[in-house]
């Protein structure tokens, strides 16, 4: 939707669903100013008992060639910065996503292995949920990141270290035709 008016005035007067208690920020590729300032009065409007949600912090989507487009993080931090508050995350790391697919299915994180080409997302909430861990390498991260994670002290770095790593996804084919 468009703004209503020219000034600001008039932008904090657009109508407000009054059902709406909750603000859900995920990729949007009309995301717009606007929409910002709907969703700051919506989050304003509703207090703490509005909530704000976010689907992921992925800062960035790789494409091929090794160019990339701003990814859904960028939209929550804008989203976060108005409101002056904390999205709660429910898709990667945040393990809320792998509690509900194991609340409705019988898995075992012993045998479960997470494969995915970013550390901060994949990787740490595979490991947070005791999964087994694989990076692809075909991503947005590069194997010297992992080894500096590797060598590091740090408990919050040491969590975003793979289990193991293969430059392709392709690499799993013959693993998987046994």
């Amino acid at each position: 939707a468009a703004l209503p008016g020219p000034a600001p005035a008039d932008w904090a007067q657009a109508p407000l669903d009054p059902d709406v208690r909750a603000v859900l920020v995920g990729f949007d590729e009309h995301f717009s100013y606007a929409k910002l300032c709907q969703a700051l009065r919506y989050l304003l409007r509703g207090g703490p008992d509005c909530l704000l949600v976010g689907t992921n912090r992925d800062h960035r989507l790789p494409l091929e060639g090794g160019t990339a487009i701003p990814g859904t993080g960028c939209l929550v931090k804008a989203v976060e910065t108005a409101a002056q508050r904390e999205a709660f995350i429910v898709g990667k790391p945040n393990r809320y996503m792998f509690d509900c697919v194991v609340s409705e299915f019988d898995i075992d994180p012993a045998r479960t292995i997470m494969v995915g080409d970013r550390l901060d997302t994949d990787i740490l909430m595979g490991n947070s949920c005791g999964l087994t861990t694989l990076l692809t390498l075909t991503g947005v991260t590069a194997l010297d990141e992992v080894k500096g994670h590797q060598e590091s002290d740090c408990p919050a770095r040491q969590s975003l270290v793979p289990d193991y790593y293969v430059d392709s996804i392709a690499d799993l084919l013959p693993a998987l035709g046994e």
